[in-house]
């Protein structure tokens, strides 16, 4: 039986409704509980449907106070672990707090989806579920990159939701990134680059060299600035907004960048614990050491958007502790609250409209020579 604030579709609902997975982080449900309530206070207007194991995640619940009025539990037996494999969770996934999960963005009960589960399986189940935008070929998976823009944040996808693209998907990548960034970050005109062992026009396998001719027609109509190429470096930097490449590459940078983070921070612990002197000048530089450990702390970048389908569905990172969760469910709040799933499909149809105008003009001049 379900608690919490009683239900209406999204569309009649006043309140901003977000779909939990409790079950798939591999900290369990206490982890994914904790950071629903460090989230509960800063976001007034939010309710929660939480899918699990209704008897545990309610004892949780009622540990922290105030929560279980803004959460609605949701019973589902059964868990995806990391070990199952998409084909079979597409196929014997229901029952399950991830399908549950889904289920309620597909039902209108939710406008947002958050897991810290299986990816391959989350987006697996999304896509069976909630379907692909019209007009699009393969979903991707956009992060948040630090980076010295003002807003602080770079988009990189895809990430992992495949790993091969075409050119036209990259294409479709740039799209969705760009509105991404317009709805997510407030970048007014977002600057696209596509990612590349250099920025020479020579240089790149021959998906990406089709890819770069074709986003210099595309830009001016998909309301975006296209910068070229860029390469590794890149990708925190200033020059863009949006870092496009494909599920492969984008995913061993993304782990990369994570495992680089905390190298550094576990050795600058280690180098100012070394000696008394050091711990000195650690205490004098404490306010500047915290103000850098928070930006280079992945934990506060937590979540991957699926874009492409017809439903917004966030992933968590599968190790993230309450810090990582609240913010993967922030971030969920944020593209909620501001239409974004409707404003991507929308921009997806006109730049789809636009392509098959040009194609057909292509075809109509060539005929004619």
């Amino acid at each position: 039986m379900a608690s919490g604030p009683a239900l209406q579709t999204v569309a009649s609902a006043k309140r901003n409704v977000i779909s939990v997975d409790a079950m798939g982080s591999d900290r369990g449900p206490v982890a994914v509980v904790a950071g629903l309530a460090l989230c509960a206070a800063s976001l007034p207007d939010a309710d929660f449907i939480l899918h699990g194991d209704e008897a545990l995640l309610g004892t949780l619940i009622s540990k922290h106070a105030g929560l279980a009025a803004r959460v609605t539990l949701r019973h589902a037996p059964r868990v995806v672990t990391m070990q199952d494999k998409p084909s079979q969770v597409m196929r014997h996934g229901e029952g399950t707090s991830m399908w549950s999960t889904i289920d309620s963005v597909k039902n209108g009960e939710a406008t947002v989806a958050v897991s810290c589960g299986n990816t391959g399986a989350l987006m697996a189940v999304a896509m069976i579920r909630l379907r692909k935008l019209p007009g699009i070929n393969r979903p991707a998976i956009a992060c948040l990159w630090p980076s010295r823009n003002p807003g602080g944040f770079n988009v990189m996808l895809d990430v992992g939701a495949d790993i091969k693209a075409e050119a036209a998907d990259l294409l479709q990548y740039a799209a969705m990134g760009a509105s991404y960034a317009r709805n997510g970050l407030k970048v007014a005109r977002p600057r696209v680059g596509l990612l590349n062992v250099g920025t020479e026009e020579h240089k790149g396998r021959a998906e990406l060299k089709e890819a770069h001719e074709q986003m210099i027609l595309q830009a001016a109509d998909s309301d975006y600035d296209y910068v070229g190429f860029i390469e590794g470096g890149d990708l925190p930097s200033d020059r863009v907004d949006v870092i496009v490449t494909d599920g492969f590459t984008g995913n061993i940078a993304l782990k990369t960048g994570e495992g680089t983070a905390k190298l550094i921070s576990d050795f600058m612990r280690e180098a100012l614990g070394s000696s008394l002197l050091s711990k000195l000048g650690a205490l004098l530089a404490l306010k500047a050491l915290r103000q850098l450990q928070q930006r280079i702390d992945p934990r506060r970048v937590n979540g991957g958007v699926f874009l492409g389908l017809n439903g917004t569905v966030i992933k968590s990172h599968g190790a993230a502790d309450a810090t990582g969760v609240a913010a993967a469910i922030t971030l969920a709040h944020q593209l909620s609250g501001a239409g974004f799933i409707d404003r991507l499909a929308a921009r997806v149809a006109s730049a789809s409209a636009k392509r098959q105008d040009a194609d057909l003009s292509r075809s109509e001049a060539e005929a004619s020579e």
